[in-house]
């Protein structure tokens, strides 16, 4: 008896979900977790799942050239855009920033690209630490991989970041607590340290590895520092200009004048769309 309850409130929550996000893909067989908030599924995080597929349902179209991103985000998109790939039929090349999504690509036998052969790309979907609200200027690296990221989003014609609410802020820093991420070549990530903690205060934190004793190592051979900055009115144009000029500083993971748009997910499926509305504070 108690099964067959059980299996009858599996069915309902299932048929909610289709009736809820129907629209923005196909459901194949999923397995629910009966009583978790919210009708997400056992290891899916809908806010993501739903801004994710909503940018490759509005952006993608046949025979583009795209950029993808990487986080936990990306790979719900890659997972719509191989079911609209079989569906539909579309030829897209991939162009990844990272390894984490060159190996999504493969592993969903997408088509491989690269920045030789297509050094202009349509449009580049990724995700984001955080985004400032009005001017969309977005925190990221916190996986690691802002330079590339940097690089396919400035050979693209659009930069569309999707993301949860929880990554949307007045101000950078409200939320993101883990610091502003700066590749260095490793032989300069010590004077480049207390040059950043001089100049703005604040602790620049070598980012450690977690699987193995020492700094993580990026996918560029490089260190990551970590900048915790105190809270202050910034002109981030002027931070990242000034960082960027450090001898042995690669790439800052400040994203500023580079988000087209942002479409941030809840937790009911619902997604809405952030326009830049301010331009970048200048002091």
């Amino acid at each position: 008896m108690q099964l067959a309850q059980s299996k009858s409130i599996i069915l309902t929550v299932v048929n909610k979900f289709r009736l809820s996000f129907g629209k923005y893909f196909k459901m194949s067989a999923v397995s629910f977790t009966v009583g978790r908030k919210n009708c997400s599924t056992a290891g899916v995080d809908v806010s993501k799942m739903c801004a994710a597929h909503q940018a490759i349902d509005k952006h993608v179209k046949d025979g583009m050239i795209l950029g993808i991103g990487s986080g936990s985000t990306i790979v719900y998109g890659v997972q719509r855009l191989a079911q609209r790939t079989k569906d539909e039929n579309l030829s897209v090349v991939c162009v990844p920033t990272s390894y984490q999504a060159r190996q999504l690509i493969i592993d969903y036998k997408l088509t491989l690209g690269n920045l030789d052969t297509h050094p202009k790309i349509d449009c580049t979907i990724d995700g984001a630490d955080e985004i400032e609200k009005g001017t969309l200027t977005c925190i990221k690296g916190g996986g690691g991989c802002l330079t590339q990221e940097k690089i396919v989003a400035s050979c693209s014609e659009k930069l569309i970041i999707v993301a949860d609410g929880a990554k949307e802020v007045n101000h950078l820093g409200q939320k993101w607590k883990k610091g502003i991420p700066i590749e260095v070549i490793p032989m300069s990530y010590k004077p480049t340290q207390q040059k950043i903690e001089g100049k703005y205060g604040g602790e620049a934190i070598l980012r450690m590895s977690a699987d193995k004793a020492g700094p993580l190592v990026t996918d560029n051979g490089n260190f990551l520092l970590d900048w915790v900055f105190p809270e202050t009115k910034y002109c981030w144009s002027s931070v990242h200009n000034y960082l960027k000029l450090i001898p042995g500083v690669v790439e800052t993971g400040l994203f500023i004048d580079m988000s087209d748009e942002c479409l941030v997910g809840d937790a009911q499926g619902n997604v809405r769309l952030l326009k830049k509305t301010e331009q970048t504070l200048e002091l």
